[in-house]
């Protein structure tokens, strides 16, 4: 069993978590990625995040402060609840 409370959720269902919690305008403002902001998909945003570590960090702390967690990245995330 893992201690981490991320272990089974995937990326694309974070994704459309936050999707649907604070849309694409909210999401492009708070982490700032291109994918998010300028004719945003979930196909588009997910082949990036894969792509790109410190972009699927970033979404991963979100999702994590989106459950009441603490993030574990740099917490850069605007108008987060975190530090």
């Amino acid at each position: 069993m893992s201690n981490d409370p991320l272990h089974g959720i995937t990326l694309e269902r974070m994704l459309n978590e936050l999707v649907d919690e604070y849309g694409w305008e909210d999401l492009a403002f708070r982490i700032r990625i291109n994918c998010f902001s300028r004719d945003p998909s979930v196909k588009s945003s997910l082949k990036f995040l894969r792509k790109t570590f410190w972009a699927r960090a970033k979404v991963e702390d979100m999702y994590r402060m989106h459950l009441g967690l603490a993030p574990i990245g740099e917490g850069k995330i605007k108008g987060g609840k975190g530090k």
